[in-house]
């Protein structure tokens, strides 16, 4: 009996080995995870699990005892040391395991704050896995005060639950506004002016010289010289794919592990999906962070060990909840020439991104309709007149038959 491996036990993992199953393959199947328990969803980590709203097992992606009634060998707590593809195996702890195909579905890490600038001191925390939620949780308290480093989505979302739960939060972003890497001037004043109502000071423009404290962090030196007194810090300065395994094993590595459109990496019989995985995108390459791309590419993977020699067609698309808006994105805006506004009701507004008359993607803030709809035109490589989209008295969905 063939034996297939994963490595990585996040959605892009959980999503492969399920597949395989329901794709029929009666092979061995073992996934393998670092972490102590079984693969569960990352984004409520930093919003309702953070907020005490969403119980442990209601994170898990699928009871435990599925992998047990699915055939599945589930290895929790435990950590790859070595790829070895000519022998086809792996080391695991002083345990050697032999592969016919092996996924890499190794997730990404966080960037950290520097030793020399206090990010080793106590009380500096990341948002990525459960250790770091349940390690700050207790910190989230009315009037504590709060730094967050960095104006991407983890770090406005950190600050939104800070917020809501009656913390004094300062978040400062290095670049000249906030969402600088993902989005318009218009998604970032957004964004600026939502977090201002609810109390936060955002400080753009304005890095972190260093952390002060003796072994535990009590103060902030900005780069601006501003001097604060901190209770704890959160570090949101982004991730970066985990890639030394694959590295150390001679597969090739470009911004992730390089997959071909079916996801194969240059060494045979290992594959790669997920946040970890840089692959084929119209004239480039690219690397999703996602939950919806870790599952249509750990699942794509799975067929195509079953045989089905299928290409990847990515169909990116992003969330964040902040407060009471929810923010969807549809399509990718590198490259954008243009942005087209539409300004509902409330809280309600989309932005809409063009590279000259070509619609690239949607950010839709409390708009489903508008998301749908521009996801929908994307995916059918559709685009959409921009003066009805400015237009927030017209309607959209003629424009899906135009």
């Amino acid at each position: 009996m063939r034996h297939i491996v994963v490595i990585g036990a996040g959605q892009a993992g959980a999503s492969c080995v399920a597949k395989l199953r329901n794709a029929g393959c009666e092979d061995r199947i073992t996934l393998i995870g670092a972490e102590p328990v079984p693969p569960y969803q990352r984004p409520p980590l930093s919003k309702a699990y953070l907020m005490g709203e969403m119980a442990l097992e209601r994170l898990f992606l699928r009871p435990e005892s599925f992998y047990a009634e699915q055939d599945i060998t589930l290895r929790t707590g435990a950590e790859v040391t070595a790829i070895l593809p000519g022998e086809q195996s792996v080391h695991l702890g002083g345990e050697t395991l032999s592969y016919d195909d092996l996924v890499l579905t190794t997730g990404s890490v966080p960037r950290r704050l520097p030793a020399s600038i206090g990010g080793d001191l106590d009380g500096v925390y990341c948002v990525r896995d459960l250790a770091d939620t349940d390690a700050m949780a207790p910190r989230f308290q009315a009037e504590r005060r709060v730094l967050i480093v960095g104006g991407g989505y983890i770090g406005l979302e950190a600050a939104a639950v800070a917020a809501k739960q009656g913390l004094q939060v300062t978040l400062v972003e290095m670049a000249e506004r906030i969402l600088q890497r993902v989005a318009a001037p218009q998604t970032s004043d957004y964004f600026r002016a939502l977090h201002a109502g609810h109390g936060v000071e955002i400080r753009e423009g304005v890095g972190l010289d260093r952390l002060t404290g003796d072994g535990a962090v009590s103060g902030a030196v900005l780069s601006d010289g501003t001097e604060l007194e901190v209770d704890f810090v959160i570090v949101g300065v982004g991730i970066a794919p985990a890639t030394a395994l694959a590295e150390a094993a001679g597969v090739e590595v470009d911004n992730g592990i390089c997959v071909d459109g079916q996801g194969r990496t240059s060494v045979p019989h290992i594959w790669a999906a997920g946040d970890c995985a840089s692959f084929p995108y119209r004239d480039a390459r690219i690397r999703l962070e996602s939950v919806p791309h870790a599952i249509d590419q750990g699942e794509l993977v799975a067929e195509n060990i079953m045989g089905a020699r299928k290409d990847y067609v990515a169909k990116p698309w992003f969330w964040s909840d902040q407060y009471d808006v929810k923010l969807q994105i549809a399509g990718l805006n590198t490259g954008y020439t243009d942005v087209v506004s539409r300004i509902g009701a409330g809280q309600s507004a989309s932005f809409w991104y063009y590279d000259g008359d070509a619609l690239l993607a949607v950010d839709a803030m409390n708009d489903p309709r508008a998301y749908m709809i521009g996801k929908r035109l994307i995916e059918a490589g559709k685009s959409a007149d921009p003066s009805v989209v400015a237009d927030a008295d017209a309607d959209l969905k003629p424009l899906l038959s135009a």
